[in-house]
């Protein structure tokens, strides 16, 4: 007990430490009170605004704070980072304000509007090595090259002096707000941010709870549920709030000082995003809108209480801007997209149209996939409804009209961009072939 004690006395003087270190650096982010948010969940809902620190993001804490206590030789070597978030623009950015050189490795598949974003903050100070097809493959490449070089590996999260640099955002918030603060929820970004501002609240405000966020795509709720089965994590197309590797330090401060964790869909992230755009509330990248997005799970709890959001920020990738209304209209439920089977006739759209849907219903794609034989035939459709229950009704109306159906919503594959129709056919024929001899 004596030396966890002493543990977490190490760390708080790191983080009191380090808030010294970036005082010179950063500007204290605004702390401000959302009245829309607060009047939805009857509460005080408080977001601290790390998408507007520089670098656009709470990384430019931990990252400076590691590299500016790296020894004169090291720093000389330069330094190595992997990354496929907001650790690049991060490093890039100090890599510029310290005039020290350094090399990221970032996945293949990196956007170009992130890649001039990062080249922009880093100047002449950085190169840029695009290699791997995932965050593990660079991060792995980075590592060797970190070793062979003899240069400083600065890890995006789990290391004491980034852990320390990111609390002092939690230093923040606990300077400013004088009222108790009951909640706060951080989102799970590797969970550097997390350990870190819980590790402050510990010390200084015990009482509050503290609540991680993370997506569902995430394997990083193994940090604090052990029950919870380990699985792959299928390639989540919109975020990178999913580091997947999950080391000793961050993973041990988090399982203990973190009250819950909520694992957050990608179409309820979407559904957020779109929400606070409208309500020209804040205009923020998808994981940076993750503690909001955990309120509702939250609501009946907050009720009353004083409650803080950690956002993020970075880049928005404008590339993906079509596909993020898309999953908020399919999480939403104003979206279907199905597989149809049915017997073999002419004018078939044109008899959807009249006896199947509603007349707030539409059908906005239409697409023979292939004849199954001269009796059936095979489309695929995308259906826009004016309500989620409209739905109900339009089920049953293709079964009396002995139309077979398939459910699309919740394939992994349906953003991808070879998604292959004949197989969805083909897996569909297995599927009932199998169910047959059940």
């Amino acid at each position: 007990m004596k030396k966890q004690h002493y543990a977490k006395m190490n760390l708080f003087k790191e983080i009191q430490l380090a808030q010294k270190q970036l005082a010179a650096v950063i500007v204290p982010t605004p702390l401000l009170e959302n009245l829309s948010l607060s009047k939805h969940y009857n509460a005080v809902v408080i977001l601290k605004r790390e998408d507007l620190q520089a670098g656009c993001s709470f990384k430019i804490r931990g990252v400076y704070n590691k590299i500016n206590s790296l020894s004169i030789t090291e720093k000389e070597r330069g330094i190595v980072c992997a990354s496929d978030g907001n650790h690049a623009q991060g490093v890039a950015y100090c890599c510029e304000l310290l005039k020290i050189m350094g090399k990221i490795y970032l996945p293949k598949n990196t956007s170009k509007q992130k890649l001039e974003q990062i080249q922009k903050f880093g100047k002449e100070y950085i190169k840029i090595i695009l290699t791997g097809d995932y965050f593990e493959e660079a991060y792995s490449i980075a590592l060797g090259d970190a070793s062979i070089h003899r240069k400083a590996f600065i890890h995006p999260f789990d290391d004491l002096k980034v852990i320390a640099g990111q609390a002092t955002a939690g230093l923040e918030i606990l300077e400013e707000y004088q009222n108790p603060i009951d909640y706060v929820f951080v989102p799970l970004e590797g969970s550097g941010l997390a350990a870190g501002i819980s590790s402050a609240f510990k010390m200084l405000s015990p009482n509050t709870k503290i609540i991680g966020v993370t997506t569902q795509e995430n394997p990083s709720l193994e940090i604090t549920n052990e029950n919870d089965p380990s699985f792959d994590a299928p390639k989540s197309y919109l975020n990178n709030a999913s580091i997947k590797k999950q080391d000793d330090l961050t993973s041990n401060i988090c399982k203990e000082n973190l009250d819950d964790v909520i694992k957050i869909s990608e179409g309820k992230i979407c559904s957020t995003i779109l929400k606070l755009a409208n309500n020209k509330d804040t205009n923020i990248e998808h994981e940076g809108v993750l503690s909001i997005a955990a309120l509702d799970f939250y609501a009946d709890k907050i009720k009353g209480k004083n409650v803080v959001c950690i956002i993020n920020g970075g880049l928005k990738n404008i590339e993906k801007e079509a596909e993020i209304k898309e999953r908020s209209l399919l999480y939403d439920g104003l979206v279907h997209y199905f597989m149809i089977q049915s017997p073999q006739r002419s004018e078939i759209l044109k008899d959807f149209i009249s006896n199947i849907l509603g007349p707030d219903d539409e059908i906005t794609h239409f697409q023979f996939v292939q004849k199954e034989n001269y009796e059936t035939q095979s489309v695929f459709i995308r259906l826009e409804t004016k309500e989620p229950n409209n739905i109900e009704a339009i089920k049953t109306k293709m079964q009396a009209k002995e139309f077979q159906f398939q459910n699309l919503n919740d394939r992994n594959d349906l953003f991808s961009s070879n998604i292959n129709l004949e197989n969805i056919l083909w897996e569909e024929k297995q599927d009932n072939t199998a169910s047959s001899y059940v």
